[in-house]
């Protein structure tokens, strides 16, 4: 696990993954784009264009999902109003462009190699990314990491609960996942910013 770098002739943002810690990103972004493609703010997609363009009959009320209401936080929390107008004009287009950003993770991975079903142990992933690609990966992290952290309930300050449990506790392995996700992200932002 090294993280990522920038390759200094290139300018590309570059990192090295195991076939499993490949197979762990595009599970996760593969879990995002179902959840968010499972609510009804998911545009149809027999839909004609326009009419999708001009369509503002987006949800109006927060989702029940403890994700995707973290994900999609009520804008005006005193003005249920103008929250609800808000929401209806706003989650549609936003719930697409963090399934787009998913939906990159998961294709550069498997253009850079990851096969559909990994069965070769030894495989390493190389992937380079140019800076818009670099920037929706750190896109997808961030949501990647809010997603774990509302389901798991993670809070500020509670890092010592974490450490605590045992090894082989599953809340201990998914909270490593956790914090792998938030090592690449900080990389990835290192790395952007030389």
């Amino acid at each position: 696990m090294s993280g990522f770098t920038r390759h200094r002739r290139s300018r590309l943002v570059i990192a090295n993954f195991t076939g499993f810690e490949a197979d762990l990103l595009r599970s996760l972004a593969s879990q995002l784009v179902e959840l968010l493609r499972n609510e009804s703010a998911v545009p149809r997609a027999d839909q004609d264009p326009f009419e999708a363009m001009m369509d503002f009959s987006g949800p109006t009320t927060e989702p029940e999902d403890p994700v995707l209401a973290r994900l999609f936080p009520t804008a005006y929390p005193a003005d249920e109003e103008a929250a609800a107008e808000f929401r209806r004009f706003t989650e549609g287009a936003l719930r697409d462009g963090k399934a787009a950003a998913a939906c990159t993770v998961i294709d550069t991975l498997e253009e850079a190699g990851l096969p559909e079903q990994l069965t070769e142990d030894g495989l390493m992933i190389d992937v380079e990314l140019d800076e818009p690609t670099a920037e929706t990966w750190m896109r997808s992290f961030t949501d990647v990491r809010l997603a774990l952290a509302s389901r798991l309930g993670i809070e500020d300050g509670d890092e010592a609960y974490w450490y605590e449990l045992p090894e082989e506790d599953p809340r201990s392995q998914a909270h490593d996942i956790y914090e792998w996700v938030g090592y690449l992200q900080e990389t990835l932002v290192d790395a952007l910013s030389r």
